[in-house]
């Protein structure tokens, strides 16, 4: 029965241990951001943080209280040997911290009661509470909800602004075509999509930076069936056929009196 209990007490003690370990690595690494991120530390990741800590908090406490555990309230931690000689095994598991297990550090390191400033500060405010009339203790109260309530209409009213700005660009419609850009910049840029065009002699135009021409007549003469007339056929030597589609008219339709 006896080595029954002290295997529980081992394996608690162990479980303890690991999650306060956890527990002092978490609260370290916030307070090295805070020391060394406070200019770009934001108050999510802050809450994070603290959501973290909250967490290994409450596990810690769900092992404490468990009913398989020993009640450590019941154990007392007793000195086996005091020696003013640096001792490596109590280096190693205070991490440098406690070198020597002498006379001096016994006491404070294995009291069960508070520091004697702070019991003192307990005991003046737990007077100062008793003394405190109820009129005074209400006024008070009720100070503290009137700041805490305008503080959560503060919060609540800047949740539902949020709220509806990101439904708004959730809603918006999309006016461009990014592919169509993509397609007009590159027949731009670098022609891409554009056709070769010819002169009389069956040689690449030059001069029409290479865009498809119309075939022209006789010089001088009407335009043939199927040909363009000058004016139209002079517009179109500036006009690159691509697959955009585009709804510009041209000058000559648009003039009221023809020439």
């Amino acid at each position: 029965m006896q080595q029954r209990e002290e295997k529980q007490l081992e394996s608690s003690l162990e479980s303890i241990i690991q999650r306060v370990n956890d527990l002092k690595a978490s609260l370290a690494a916030m307070i090295f951001k805070i020391e060394t991120e406070y200019e770009t530390l934001n108050w999510p990741k802050f809450l994070d943080n603290y959501a973290l800590i909250s967490g290994q908090l409450i596990s810690l406490s769900k092992v404490l209280s468990h009913e398989k555990g020993p009640n450590l309230r019941n154990l007392t931690v007793l000195p086996l040997l005091l020696s003013p000689e640096r001792d490596e095994q109590l280096v190693q598991a205070t991490e440098g911290r406690i070198t020597t297990f002498s006379h001096d550090l016994v006491p404070p390191y294995l009291r069960t009661k508070l520091e004697p400033m702070a019991e003192q500060k307990m005991i003046q405010l737990e007077l100062k509470a008793q003394h405190l009339q109820v009129e005074n203790a209400q006024k008070q109260m009720a100070a503290y909800q009137k700041v805490v309530s305008h503080v959560w209409d503060i919060v609540s009213k800047a949740r539902e602004e949020w709220e509806v700005e990101a439904s708004s660009r959730a809603g918006t419609q999309q006016n461009s075509n990014q592919a169509d850009t993509h397609l007009l910049v590159a027949a731009v840029g670098m022609g891409k999509g554009l056709k070769m065009g010819s002169n009389p002699n069956g040689q690449p135009n030059s001069t029409s930076g290479g865009m498809m021409v119309a075939s022209q007549g006789r010089p001088g003469g009407p335009p043939g069936p199927g040909q363009l007339p000058p004016s139209t056929q002079a517009m179109s030597m500036n006009k690159a056929p691509s697959a955009i589609k585009t709804n510009i008219k041209s000058a000559a339709q648009m003039h009221p009196y023809g020439r």
